[in-house]
């Protein structure tokens, strides 16, 4: 009985140290999702629908019909348009200082950004790239549009 005891102690132990990590590498969340989209993590596509987290390292794909918007933590927003690729390769903020560092991918497709926080403070810790270019923020609005871009 004892052991029962100290085994569901220990795995409810490394549950919460699990999800405290999940929890920690979340950039946002999905607040809209139109046709065909999916979330890809850990190699595992999941259907992306409203509500779901966005971590860092996952990518969003949308198809021909599909659509999706993701709100940061840092109240930045990102519109992906039919047949995008997008990936949140690096994601950290700090609300209580509003420091943080922010990295996107855009392998293909469109991607309308609207900054947040991070961008604001201080423009020089955020970035998107595409297979050609790597763009800094210094606007609050932009739209990145990528043809003929990579999967990987």
């Amino acid at each position: 009985m004892i052991k029962t005891h100290r085994l569901a102690a220990c795995m409810l132990l490394v549950l919460g140290i699990c999800g405290t990590a999940q929890a920690a590498e979340s950039a946002g969340m999905i607040k809209t999702s139109k046709g065909s989209v999916t979330l890809e993590r850990d190699g595992q596509k999941l259907i992306a629908v409203v509500g779901t987290p966005v971590l860092v390292a996952d990518k969003l794909r949308t198809g021909s019909d599909g659509a999706v918007g993701v709100t940061l933590r840092d109240s930045t927003l990102l519109s992906a348009g039919p047949n995008s690729l997008i990936t949140i390769d690096k994601f950290a903020f700090d609300s209580t200082t509003t420091d943080g560092q922010m990295s996107v991918g855009i392998r293909k497709g469109t991607l309308s950004v609207a900054s947040g926080k991070i961008a604001k403070k201080t423009p020089e810790s955020v970035d998107f790239h595409t297979p050609t270019s790597v763009l800094g923020v210094r606007g609050t609005e932009f739209v990145i549009e990528v043809g003929d871009g990579r999967e990987d």
